[in-house]
């Protein structure tokens, strides 16, 4: 072979150079051209909704008990809108996990009566069973006391409910959380206020701030109803806000709020809670929020 010139082993050597530069590597696999740079870390993904959880836990008050929906003054929890095993109403675990797993992995921690305040207590019985989903419909017992001035003060509303879900975020990080909306107090009122029967039952004792005296439509009357409905506002609006900062709670939008219970889904007893049907009703705004692409607004 012929030696190369100078002038030649000048040319490769230009031409050798310019390929590492290209390649970026050398001798030993280093970057020749700029120092290692690592990696950015992706950014974690939001958690999916789980659309199908395997195991239902419901706290509440009466309607999550289904009071009045089968007898007078008695709670029913076959047919809660939550948990029940009533064919006629079709309740939320049984929609989600069949009839035989909605018997063996639901429960209903919902107490007649209950106040937010009593929030914590029951998560903290449901926390115990390990539910993949908690139910909360709470808040009616709050505007419905003796008076519009005894009812519970919208902060320590927030508060309870923090706590709650506090609680249980602690004990359980994944569970998954459905917020119903507190009724339209007032339209549950109009409803039942030319019922002879619903007057009857409503002097017992239920939601006397709305309901006592029905038949008033003086401007007292009306200054009191509008107070405890303006009260139900502001603790829908701390429900949304609050289930708004847990990336695993689902708000149902105000639906419950928004529904216009008729006569049908109002139970034949008090005319304001809900009857079968209206359990039924309720049932299938929780599956619909429940089992959405995206969350209900």
């Amino acid at each position: 072979m012929r030696t190369l010139s100078h002038r030649s082993r000048g040319v490769l050597a230009v031409v050798a150079a310019a390929v590492l530069g290209v390649a970026g590597c050398d001798a030993v696999g280093g970057d020749s051209a700029a120092p290692a740079r690592s990696a950015k870390p992706s950014p974690e993904p939001t958690p999916p909704w789980d659309r199908s959880p395997g195991s239902v836990a419901a706290v509440g008050d009466s309607i999550t008990r289904a009071f009045d929906a089968c007898d007078v003054l008695s709670d029913c929890p076959e047919a809660s809108w939550a948990t029940g095993a009533s064919p006629e109403v079709d309740s939320l675990a049984v929609r989600l996990l069949g009839k035989t797993g909605a018997a063996r992995h639901s429960w209903n921690y919902a107490v007649t009566g209950a106040r937010m305040a009593d929030l914590p207590g029951q998560m903290a019985q449901a926390v115990r069973r390990k539910p993949q989903l908690v139910t909360v419909l709470m808040g009616a017992n709050d505007a419905c006391r003796a008076t519009p001035s005894a009812m519970t003060p919208v902060s320590a509303f927030r508060a309870d409910f923090e706590d709650a879900l506090r609680s249980l975020r602690k004990a359980l990080p994944k569970t998954q959380v459905f917020v119903a909306s507190v009724p339209d107090l007032k339209r549950l009122w109009s409803e039942g206020r030319t019922s002879s029967m619903a007057r009857q039952v409503w002097r017992l004792g239920i939601c006397p701030s709305m309901l006592g005296d029905a038949q008033a439509l003086d401007a007292s009357a009306a200054l009191r109803r509008n107070t405890v409905q303006k009260r139900v506002e502001e603790y829908n609006k701390v429900l949304r806000e609050v289930c708004a900062e847990d990336e695993r709670c689902r708000h149902d939008g105000g639906a419950v709020y928004d529904y216009r219970f008729g006569t049908a889904q109002l139970s034949r007893w008090d005319y304001f809670h809900p009857s079968v049907d209206g359990q039924a009703r309720l049932a299938e705004i929780a599956y619909r929020a429940v089992t959405a692409e995206k969350p209900l607004t």
